[in-house]
């Protein structure tokens, strides 16, 4: 390959051809621009493939700006006004993609994610978009357009829209290419972390609780201030604790301070024991085991055995059970983070149009922009949401 030649101009080039990158590509080749998208993988759609346990919980019906994380919380709110949950159930219905909501607005394919990525592609096809995977970037200069060197060629460009995604599940390919583009061209980033992601125990708690490995029991988790609580199911693991409850409220983690779990909600115990005659050990377990996992339950009971028969001791217990205090050792890092929070600094980008405040021409869409949703098809939302932003602009 000749790295001087400029093998083909484009009105844009778009990197990454995941949910943002296809969207922006749809829209603005829609509008008539040439649009070139290059995919570093051998396919495209990857991650959407994997969503949702292969069904890609493609949207939320509920989807507003407070279900988004951000330095900036309204960031988001232009995004998420201009391209709507409804706006994309028009697309997959108009493609004829049967689906159904499952919990909370959670929007999921009857058949499969590869039934999205076809409609994508379909899109992108009757927009004219050309798609290039396999095309690992190498290098990208600006001088009057942006020139970028890949694997399959160098491309010319006056516009180029960063849709790379985060650090999160690396096997299939993730990488910190879009946050390194971004200080390249001097922009600010808010330090990425891992979001969505199973907790991990200290030493001492794994030795009390990863025996319990598959238990599942509803609860609900807050931060310490109260400022964000989940009702939703946890699930122990064999090295802590994960379900969509310890997800949700693992992208508000401090990385100390501990987190709040209710064990009972709504319940209260000590009015559902009756009688104070039924205040002692064995009214107790038979209470908890009827509201717990039986394993729990006793586990429970091994760790905070009852201090007495007396209404107090019966008081004391349910606190503990109401707000068991569990400070993490860590998380289970980008390998089983679903998202990745963080990312290029939205002061630096424009709200409407997702292009940068200091160069014009270039845009940053979806994950690799310090915006992350919760768990339930906000991320997805999101992604559609930004890049069709940046395609009505390019």
């Amino acid at each position: 390959m000749n790295h001087g030649k400029v093998d083909r101009e484009y009105d844009a080039i778009i990197l990454g051809a995941g949910a943002a990158g296809l969207m922006c590509a749809i829209e603005a080749g829609k509008r008539g621009r040439r649009i070139l998208v290059l995919e570093r993988s051998e396919r495209i759609g990857k991650k959407i493939l994997i969503s949702g346990g292969g069904r890609c919980n493609f949207t939320n019906l509920h989807a507003e700006p407070e279900n988004f994380l951000s330095a900036n919380p309204h960031f988001a709110n232009s995004p998420l006004a201009r391209y709507t949950p409804e706006d994309f159930v028009r697309l997959v219905e108009s493609n004829g993609i049967p689906y159904h909501e499952k919990k909370l607005g959670q929007l999921f394919c009857d058949r499969s994610a590869r039934d999205i990525v076809a409609m994508l592609e379909r899109e992108c096809g009757a927009a004219g978009v050309e798609i290039r995977c396999g095309a690992k970037v190498r290098e990208i200069q600006q001088s009057d357009k942006f020139s970028v060197l890949s694997e399959s060629g160098r491309f010319k460009a006056s516009r180029l829209v960063v849709a790379t995604g985060g650090l999160s599940i690396p096997k299939m390919g993730a990488s910190s290419f879009g946050y390194d583009l971004a200080r390249q061209f001097g922009l600010k980033i808010q330090a990425p972390r891992p979001a969505l992601v199973p907790f991990v125990f200290s030493e001492s708690d794994r030795k009390v609780w990863c025996d319990l490995a598959g238990v599942s029991s509803s609860i609900v988790a807050s931060t310490r201030n109260g400022k964000k609580t989940f009702r939703e199911n946890m699930l122990f693991t064999h090295r802590g604790v994960s379900g969509p409850a310890i997800l949700q409220i693992s992208s508000y983690w401090n990385g100390q301070e501990p987190i709040l779990m209710d064990l009972a909600p709504d319940h209260n115990l000590a009015a559902e024991l009756g009688s104070p005659l039924n205040h002692c050990v064995a009214g107790w377990k038979s209470l908890l085991r009827q509201l717990l996992p039986r394993r729990l339950a006793d586990r429970w009971l091994e760790v905070h055995p009852l201090s007495g028969n007396s209404a107090r001791s019966i008081a004391d217990a349910e606190r503990q059970l109401h707000a068991w205090e569990l400070v993490p050792a860590g998380t289970e890092g980008y390998g089983k983070a679903e998202v990745t929070a963080g990312g290029v600094d939205t002061e630096e980008l424009s709200s409407k149009t997702m292009e940068s405040r200091r160069v014009p021409g270039l845009f940053f869409i979806g994950e690799v922009v310090d915006v992350t949703g919760q768990l339930g098809g906000f991320n997805f939302q999101w992604a559609w949401a930004s890049g069709f932003c940046a395609g009505q602009a390019i």
